[in-house]
């Protein structure tokens, strides 16, 4: 039986999010000490351990059949991949900066000005649609400190918190990208490889509909569950189960997380009690 081989970055907090996907899809993996290649114990999927920048060409080229990486780095290498699945975490900005006593008046800022990074196809896109000529000094790492030692006028590079700009005097000006961790595959699966990758989305896509949402159960007076339930659709419908306290009924239901403070306060208004909140360990509609 043919095995879908899966590339993942050898080391960082990408490569440890993308094997606590898998682990969260019921994917046990042979061992853990990166070797180059391993196998999965209990589904047929190989995991290569690669540099993220090289996950573009190795897909494209069929070494590997699918890859998780950073968006940034699809864009970056523009090789012909499919991206099929945003999975949602490992987000960061790709932004310019500037030395923070520098006055920022736009993408013009830069007209015939140098700028360091690590992501120059970016880049030059970004000045191409803002009609701004620039040059682009591509450099492989530590990007942050080219405008200190004179190397550039500013920088493009991924930031996250910004806490490293500020150690080397620099500010965020314009953020040109926000990249997440992304799925991406081979143009020409074969049928066998296809049905294995089917499967392991569908996997994947009940893990992140269970992170997104929350279940919730709480006690409400009978002659509030009209005006719950129009707020708590749930899937299809809350389940509605009467209480012994006569009057009174237990509804059970799901909140998406990024609704789940404001949709709190409406169902204590309307007199909901002992409200209960719990994770979602997998969630498949």
């Amino acid at each position: 039986m043919s095995k879908l081989k899966i590339a993942i970055q050898k080391s960082g907090r990408l490569s440890e999010k993308s094997l606590d996907i898998l682990k969260q899809c019921g994917i046990k993996l042979a061992n853990g000490d990166r070797k180059l290649l391993t196998a999965a114990d209990n589904f047929p999927i190989e995991i290569l351990f690669l540099r993220d920048d090289d996950i573009p060409q190795y897909v494209e080229q069929g070494v590997a059949d699918i890859g998780i990486l950073g968006e940034n780095e699809v864009w970056e290498k523009d090789k012909d991949v499919l991206t099929i699945e945003n999975l949602g975490f490992a987000g960061c900005k790709l932004s310019l900066a500037i030395p923070k006593d520098e006055t920022y008046t736009g993408p013009s800022f830069f007209q015939n000005k140098k700028v360091a990074t690590s992501y120059p196809k970016i880049l030059q896109k970004f000045f191409i649609e803002n009609n701004v000529t620039a040059e682009i000094e591509e450099i492989g790492g530590s990007v942050e400190i080219a405008p200190g030692i004179g190397l550039a006028d500013g920088i493009f590079d991924i930031v996250s918190t910004g806490s490293t700009l500020l150690m080397n005097g620099l500010k965020e000006v314009e953020i040109v990208k926000k990249s997440s961790a992304v799925l991406i595959s081979n143009k020409n699966l074969s049928a066998e490889k296809q049905a294995i990758l089917d499967k392991l989305l569908f996997r994947i896509k009940a893990v992140k509909t269970s992170s997104e949402n929350k279940y919730i159960l709480l006690n409400a007076p009978n002659s509030a569950i009209e005006n719950i339930n129009s707020i708590l659709p749930g899937m299809k419908s809350p389940t509605v189960i009467p209480l012994a306290e006569e009057g009174w009924s237990s509804i059970h239901s799901v909140v998406k997380e990024d609704e789940f403070w404001e949709v709190i306060d409406k169902l204590k208004d309307l007199g909901a009690q002992g409200i209960l909140v719990i994770p979602i360990e997998k969630m498949i509609l």
